[in-house]
């Protein structure tokens, strides 16, 4: 496996998404053909939730994570952690008329909650965009309350042949189709890159049970381009 953190740090993932804020869900359309819409509602689908939880949103983006939870149950508490500030505030007015949410700028790798704390902890397309992942699954399983659930949504490089022939093709037309919709190709050839370096599901679910984290399963949807996973944190 390539070194996944040879061009990847803090200020260069910040500097893509500076870059790209405005138009982040534009970048989401194109990297996904549209699917990450449908991924997403999916993804929110599956999360185990009953009145009065307390979810972050980890890697929020512009919202729409919090969004799709807040149509699921409005009686929650949201909190959205997004390590960069532009993106965080893009469309921070749409959730003024919803009292139950918080918004926090800062990383994965130190995140400002007390341990026990929280019921689920949702990441989606974030995962491969933080620098010291150890340390932020450390995070979550930490802030987790026991009995809690992890939840990720992301890309991943296809394996099976005719998938991976056809999205290798595709892939490679991704900075154009950057440079045409959002007048810069920088962020999509970085994100392009980022799903190809990164880990494969078997060795993020070991990662996850490395830290802690239990009953580990993986969905994969699309023929594997992208995976859902989830896990425990379980009772003594």
């Amino acid at each position: 496996m390539k070194n996944i953190h040879q061009y990847k740090n803090t200020s260069l993932v910040n500097k893509v998404f500076d870059g790209a804020f405005k138009k982040y869900d534009m970048m989401n359309d194109i990297m996904s053909l549209g699917t990450h819409r449908i991924w997403k509602q999916q993804f929110v689908d599956t999360v185990i939730l009953e009145n009065n939880n307390t979810i972050v949103d980890m890697a929020s983006g512009t919202g729409d994570i919090s969004r799709l939870l807040i149509q699921k149950n409005k009686s929650k508490e949201i909190i959205r952690i997004e390590p960069n500030f532009n993106m965080l505030n893009q469309n921070i007015d749409e959730f003024k008329s919803y009292k139950n949410i918080k918004h926090l700028c800062s990383y994965a790798e130190t995140v400002p909650l007390k341990n026990n704390s929280i019921d689920a902890y949702l990441i989606s397309f974030g995962l491969r965009n933080i620098s010291k992942l150890d340390i932020a699954l450390k995070e979550a399983f930490r802030i987790l309350k026991k009995g809690g659930g992890f939840y990720c949504l992301e890309f991943y490089k296809v394996n099976k042949p005719i998938l991976r022939e056809i999205y290798n093709f595709y892939a490679k037309s991704i900075p154009a189709l950057g440079k045409v919709f959002n007048q810069d190709s920088k962020p999509y050839e970085y994100l392009t890159k980022s799903i190809e370096d990164f880990y494969s599901q078997k060795e993020i679910s070991k990662k996850l049970r490395d830290v802690g984290f239990r009953n580990t399963s993986t969905r994969d949807i699309f023929g594997g381009i992208a995976s859902i996973h989830y896990s425990w944190k379980l009772n003594d």
